[in-house]
């Protein structure tokens, strides 16, 4: 099972504690560094202080703000890879699955399931509320913003789902002995870490229940399917073509998208139709097409672990 894969590692709580202090530190702060820097000569260059993200991207341009946000994601993803290589002595193989290797398939499957699924959605609700939307095309931005979502976003995606659904999941089901308790714990921090995020001060807290969801989700999925190679696939789907098609002043991606959504931002279908409806229609497909069984032992059994102690299983380790 997904959790015991942790068992692979040194696990005792002191790493746990400490790694996820220094993922942390290099995402929020060493990663954060560059956008700082040019935030900073920004300023000292015009006397503007920008109070806001919406600020920060016209200041800096919304294609260069993209790329230096996206760029800490990039340092944390390498922060836990050299957490769970240096500390744990764990590979990224068996962070990432229970698998004997990353199953691409299964990313590609669910990127592309539901990148046709969220753009029919973006479309549609275009096609029905045309007066919401302005055309926002503009070739060179455009490309750039291009390159810039294809490289970096699976990079942002990739750390969120690796620090949430594999480390501090692997990590607090070892520590707690039970599956349910890490699955409602990453969904709640989740959560959490987007409670500074724009859309919140436009739509208010009734936004947190599409964040929360969407990360009891992305834990079912992980703990249903022992790894995390769907939730990979299906959260970078889901930003690039947010990325790419549709933007908002009131969004935490400012980008030079095709469309630019001028409605008044409210909570709507949009926001509890995806956790409500759609989310357990993906949960039926993935559960058809993988054979998906035992939910109850998979989703709140107990964590089985190892006899091993970290001191016998690191002299194993060297050992191999």
């Amino acid at each position: 099972m997904f959790i015991e894969e942790g068992f692979k590692g040194l696990h005792d709580w002191g790493r746990y504690f400490l790694g996820t202090i220094i993922i942390f530190f290099a995402w929020q702060f060493v990663g954060a560094v560059p956008l700082m820097g040019a935030l900073v000569y920004k300023m000292i260059d015009t006397g503007d202080f920008p109070s806001d993200i919406t600020a920060m991207a016209e200041m800096l341009g919304s294609n260069l703000f993209l790329l230096l946000m996206l760029f800490s994601f990039a340092v944390g993803l390498l922060a836990v890879a050299l957490t769970a290589k240096m500390l744990h002595r764990q590979s990224m193989t068996s962070l990432t699955t229970i698998r004997s290797r990353i199953d691409w398939k299964r990313i590609g499957f669910a990127f592309v399931l539901w990148a046709i699924v969220s753009t029919l959605f973006i479309l549609l609700d275009i096609y029905l509320s045309p007066e919401d939307y302005e055309f926002n095309f503009n070739a060179i931005p455009f490309l750039i913003l291009l390159v810039i979502a294809v490289l970096f976003i699976p990079l942002q995606t990739s750390f969120e789902e690796y620090y949430m659904r594999a480390y501090l999941m692997q990590g607090i089901g070892i520590l707690s002995g039970k599956k349910w308790i890490p699955l409602l714990i990453t969904s709640l921090i989740f959560g959490l870490l987007h409670i500074f995020n724009p859309e919140v001060d436009k739509l208010g807290y009734g936004i947190m229940v599409f964040y929360m969801g969407t990360g009891l989700f992305l834990g079912i999925m992980t703990l249903m399917d022992d790894g995390i190679e769907l939730a990979l696939g299906f959260h970078a789907a889901n930003n690039l073509t947010a990325a790419i098609l549709v933007t908002a002043d009131w969004t935490a991606f400012q980008t030079n998208s095709l469309y630019r959504d001028v409605s008044e931002p409210g909570l709507g279908w949009d926001v509890f139709l995806p956790v409500l409806v759609i989310y357990p229609i993906l949960l039926i497909i993935f559960a058809k097409r993988y054979g998906w069984n035992n939910w109850k032992e998979r989703l709140l059994g107990d964590v089985k672990p190892l006899v091993k102690d970290d001191s016998l299983l690191e002299k194993e380790i060297d050992d191999r």
